[in-house]
């Protein structure tokens, strides 16, 4: 069987408290990533942008980083192209009509990375979480940071 291929662009910024990671409010799901499915022919790197801008509204961003492929015991048919991307400055939160969610209203705002996710989050992005501190933890250290 072949794998789902899905695209998860992260976005951090520095905090008052430190770093801090770029989640949403989904209306039905709880506290999320964004993420999406990579479409035939697309490369990850380029679906991450798009989910992000779809998702989210950002419209430019770049890739700064492969963070590494996660696969969930949660979604094992799934395995996750993670990027770190880097944006223009952006707010604290804002509301966004997503334009591949069946139109929902997503609702964005900054969670600092080193704190444990609220119960409002949806599970399998509790344990991508946990998965992107790791690799950015091995990333710093291949960095001499």
């Amino acid at each position: 069987m072949t794998a789902i291929r899905k695209a998860c662009p992260v976005v951090l910024r520095r905090g008052r408290r430190g770093p801090e990671i770029l989640v949403f409010g989904h209306p039905t799901a709880g506290t999320q990533l964004v993420k999406g499915t990579v479409e035939d022919g697309e490369e990850p790197a380029s679906a991450a942008l798009r989910e992000l801008r779809e998702e989210s509204g950002i419209a430019h961003a770049v890739v700064e980083a492969f963070l590494g492929i996660l696969r969930l015991e949660e979604a094992p048919e799934e395995e996750w192209y993670v990027f770190l991307c880097r944006t223009e400055p952006l707010p604290d939160t804002w509301r966004h009509l997503a334009e591949d969610d069946c139109g929902h209203e997503f609702s964005f705002f900054w969670h600092p990375l080193d704190e444990a996710p609220g119960e409002d989050w949806h599970p399998i992005f509790k344990a991508a979480l946990d998965f992107i501190r790791a690799a950015l933890r091995t990333a710093s250290r291949g960095h001499g940071r």
